[in-house]
């Protein structure tokens, strides 16, 4: 289709993360986009093209972070710019859609967030006062019943999830940055933590993380005159159920992530067996079994079998979040997935690179995705090194 191998992501942005006191959520915007600006090796001048991840109000006194006030603060003058509504996941194809158009030629997606220090954490707000009535308050909740009724369905729980727990943690401690980096978890450990809402456990619950994360994505063309290894976008595929969860018939699924998968895949030209590795959006442990299953990794009622024996891990036949993830090295939303993949396939992620050092496959073909809401909406990336 027009749109494989046509553009690439070309630079990643970092910043300390993990709980960094007396930062604002507009200095981890600054910071990111800046590094990833530099790491792409381009100028201020040469970005045309912005979008923010979803943001959160600050307690703090922060004014709202908008696209505008990022620009100003970067120094960017951008033709196009905007900010991801809700939980859309749509700033990728957005950005695709941009650049095939010729309405600019350098866009940077970028996420910041301060909920450790900044007195702002996830769940908290107007949108869960109806609900709370009920004694649900934030994701954790939404999810968990998501998890419970795939517990009925097809017989997971937390046999399972212990190995993505278990093993994502073994990747972050490859990870220097990582927030869990030099904490170890056994399954006793995982057994052992307490319950956030029943079926699922602390080390089922992703972390909250300050810090800021960015990439910028340009035409593959123009990609191939600059520094690094060129990451080519191969597939994109997007699906939004849109319901809220309650109402919700994908519980268990199909989620949003068997169309979008398929959407993906039929555009790269593959099918999962050509995979090398996966970033999953893991909000949940529960989210990264469901997600692999919809994109047909394994059929319903089979994750506690692919998932044994290290199948995730180092060393592992399909190393899943290399990072550590959401779960253990730091939330970024999509980015923390899109941006690993990339350092990845670029052969740039030292101890825990895919390949020789981690007794893997040395990777061509990375699937990254991305989940928002309550299984309302997913975006699935395919990449691969050119």
């Amino acid at each position: 289709m027009g749109l494989k191998d046509k553009y690439a992501i070309v630079g990643v942005g970092y910043t300390p993360q993990g709980r960094v006191p007396d930062r604002t959520a507009l200095s981890f915007h600054v910071e990111a986009i800046s590094n990833a600006i530099k790491d792409a090796g381009l100028k201020r001048e040469d970005i045309d093209g912005l979008i923010c991840y979803r943001h959160f109000p600050s307690f703090s006194g922060e004014p709202d972070v908008t696209p505008y006030l990022v620009a100003q603060h970067v120094g960017l003058a951008p033709k196009v710019m905007s900010q991801e509504a809700n939980c859309a996941r749509d700033q990728l194809l957005n950005a695709l859609c941009w650049l095939e158009a010729g309405l600019c030629s350098y866009v940077v997606i970028s996420y910041a967030h301060n909920p450790l220090s900044g007195g702002r954490f996830f769940g908290q707000g107007i949108d869960n006062y109806n609900k709370a009535v009920f004694g649900q308050f934030g994701a954790t909740s939404g999810y968990a019943m998501a998890a419970r009724r795939a517990m009925h369905t097809f017989a997971t729980g937390p046999e399972t999830w212990k190995h993505i727990a278990v093993g994502q943690r073994k990747w972050a401690n490859l990870n220097p940055i990582a927030m869990m980096h030099d904490r170890t978890m056994t399954y006793d450990d995982y057994y052992n933590s307490r319950w956030v809402v029943e079926p699922l456990r602390l080390p089922d619950n992703c972390l909250v993380t300050d810090g800021g994360r960015a990439c910028v994505v340009t035409s593959v063309e123009r990609a191939r005159h600059l520094g690094h290894p060129v990451v080519a976008i191969m597939g994109l595929g997007q699906h939004n159920p849109a319901c809220e969860i309650e109402q919700a018939t994908n519980m268990a699924g199909p989620t949003g992530a068997k169309l979008s998968g398929e959407i993906a895949f039929a555009m790269a030209g593959i099918t999962p067996d050509d995979i090398d590795a996966c970033e999953i959006y893991d909000c949940f442990t529960y989210t990264v079994e469901i997600t692999l299953q919809d994109y047909g990794f394994f059929k319903p009622g089979e994750g506690r079998y692919w998932f044994q024996d290290g199948t995730i891990e180092p060393g592992g036949r399909m190393p899943v979040n290399t990072s550590g993830g959401q779960l253990s090295e730091a939330y970024f939303m999509g980015l923390t997935q899109l941006t690993e993949a990339t350092m990845q396939l670029m052969g740039r992620c030292e101890e825990r690179q895919l390949g020789p050092k981690t007794n893997t496959k040395t990777p061509e073909i990375i699937l990254c995705s991305d989940n928002g809401g309550i299984l309302q909406t997913h975006s699935t990336t395919i990449l691969r090194r050119l």
